[in-house]
C-alpha cells in the first residue's frame, strides 16, 4: 500500500492519502518502527496525523481530488473508447468519492481539538505516574554472603 501511495504522489489520477492511510494501519499491526516513521514522515505525516486525530481532509486535498476526478471524467467521455456501462460505473464511483470527500470536515472542530488535548494530557499523566511508580520501587541491594 505504501508503494502504491508513493507512486500516487507522482502519478495524476492515482490517490496517495488513501493508500498511505491503509499502509499506516498495516504498519501499526506489523511494524511499530515503520508505523512511527510513516506517521512522522515530513511529506505524508501531516495528512495522516490530521486524518488520525480529526478525520479531516484538508481543503487543498479536496480541491485536488475534485479536479482530478473532473479531468478523468472529461478524458473518459471525450477521448477514450469505453463501454457505456463501464463509463456509468466510473461516474458512479467518482460521484460516491466526491460525496464522501465533501462530507468530511476540512479543519478540525473545536470539540475534536479539545478532546485530543484532554486525551494527550491523560496519556502524559499516565506516563508520568508510571515513571513515578517505577521510581518509588526501591532497588534491591545485593546480598553479601556471610563470612565463613
Amino acid at each position: 500500500m505504501f508503494a502504491v501511495g508513493f507512486i500516487g504522489a507522482f502519478l495524476p489520477g492515482l490517490p496517495t492519502t488513501v493508500f498511505m492511510i491503509i499502509a499506516l494501519w498495516s504498519f501499526s499491526k506489523g511494524s511499530e518502527s515503520m508505523h512511527q516513521w510513516l506517521y512522522h514522515h515530513p511529506r505524508f505525516g501531516p495528512a495522516l496525523r490530521d486524518w488520525d486525530k480529526y478525520r479531516m481532509i484538508p481543503i487543498k486535498a479536496k480541491i485536488t481530488a475534485y479536479v482530478m476526478m473532473s479531468l478523468s471524467a472529461i478524458y473518459m467521455t471525450f477521448f477514450a473508447t469505453i463501454n457505456p456501462i463501464l463509463l456509468i460505473c466510473a461516474y458512479g464511483m467518482m460521484l460516491w468519492g466526491a460525496i464522501y470527500i465533501m462530507i468530511k470536515p476540512s479543519r478540525p472542530s473545536e470539540e475534536k481539538i479539545l478532546e485530543n488535548k484532554i486525551e494527550e494530557e491523560k496519556q502524559k499523566e499516565k506516563s508520568d505516574s508510571d515513571l513515578k511508580v517505577s521510581a518509588d520501587i526501591p532497588e534491591e541491594q545485593p546480598t553479601i554472603p556471610p563470612a565463613p
